[in-house]
């Protein structure tokens, strides 16, 4: 497993601290003719290769820059100015799983997959973070629909789905307050929110506006905090 921590380390160190902003865009622009893509890659050989500290891993390490290459190559003509975001968590996660699959065959570990299977608590938590992330969006859009018509938007500066995003990740937080006890901070969360909220609600001076994020908060807050509840009673009774 150490050496699995020390091949995400080496990516990590490659692909974000030792990878200027410079470099980035350089790539993006000359894509494979970049001398700097291949400095990158030359970078991340060398990086794998000290973490390692081992010469009989050079195969290894070669391996790895290869596939590392070949991922940053798919990304560098396959994205395009709107789906940059999109293919940055593509990028990352195929580093992260090609460096599982030949840590994997390199090293062969013994994988208790099945046990993790077979976790009744693994397949709880699994069901509630997605009931609290993409099932609830759903619930209190629908909920909430006759009242958001009333809102005025015309003149919303908000950024494209921020209330969307900020709604999955508070229910995220208070959900893991209440799994691990720390009932305290979801006051503070509540509070923080409410003194953010406070000078929007200040200068918009709209009633309606100010009732609708109230019900919107305590509906978000309330259901993450009943999930979170059942999910502590599911564990202890199974």
């Amino acid at each position: 497993m150490i050496i699995l921590l020390k091949l995400i380390l080496a990516h990590f160190i490659g692909d974000f601290l030792l990878q200027p902003k410079s470099w980035v865009e350089d790539k993006e622009l000359n894509k494979a003719t970049s001398y700097k893509f291949y400095i990158h890659i030359l970078l991340y050989g060398l990086l794998t290769f000290l973490v390692l500290w081992n010469i009989q891993y050079w195969s290894l390490v070669l391996t790895l820059m290869l596939i590392h290459a070949v991922i940053d190559i798919i990304k560098l003509y396959a994205q395009k100015e709107t789906s940059k975001i999109k293919w940055f968590l593509i990028d990352q996660l195929l580093h992260i799983i090609s460096i599982l699959v030949i840590w994997k065959i390199w090293f062969n570990p013994i994988l208790e997959i099945s046990s993790w299977i077979e976790n009744k608590n693994i397949w709880i938590y699994i069901t509630a973070l997605l009931f609290i992330t993409s099932v609830t969006s759903i619930i209190i859009q629908v909920l909430m629909s006759n009242w958001s018509k009333l809102i005025d938007d015309n003149n919303n500066e908000s950024l494209n789905n921020a209330g969307k995003y900020i709604g999955v990740l508070e229910r995220l937080f208070v959900f893991i307050f209440v799994i691990t006890g720390n009932w305290e901070a979801i006051g503070f969360l509540l509070a923080a929110k409410s003194v953010f909220r406070f000078g929007d609600l200040k200068e918009s001076k709209d009633r309606k506006l100010t009732e609708y994020i109230l019900i919107g908060t305590l509906l978000s807050f309330g259901i993450a905090i009943a999930s979170g509840m059942v999910v502590l009673e599911l564990i202890k009774s199974l």
